[in-house]
């Protein structure tokens, strides 16, 4: 099930995203990119509907999960 990312407390939301960043260890090359520079480029993700929020009732998580991966 998707949830609206609008939906999710702004706390909460940085939480997710943070251990999201931290989980997937993303390569953004050449140079170091911010924890907070990490976090908004998640964010616009977001936004643009590149990314959704998807919790899973089987195994009662929540991930984040890049759009053309669904499906």
């Amino acid at each position: 099930m998707i949830i609206p990312w609008q939906e999710i407390a702004p706390d909460t939301l940085d939480n997710l995203i943070g251990e999201y960043i931290l989980r997937e260890g993303t390569d953004y090359g050449e140079h170091e990119v911010s924890y907070e520079t990490k976090i908004e480029q998640v964010k616009q993700q977001l936004k643009n509907g590149d990314a959704v929020i998807v919790f899973s009732e089987l195994h009662e998580t929540v991930d984040i999960k890049s759009r053309r991966d669904l499906g």
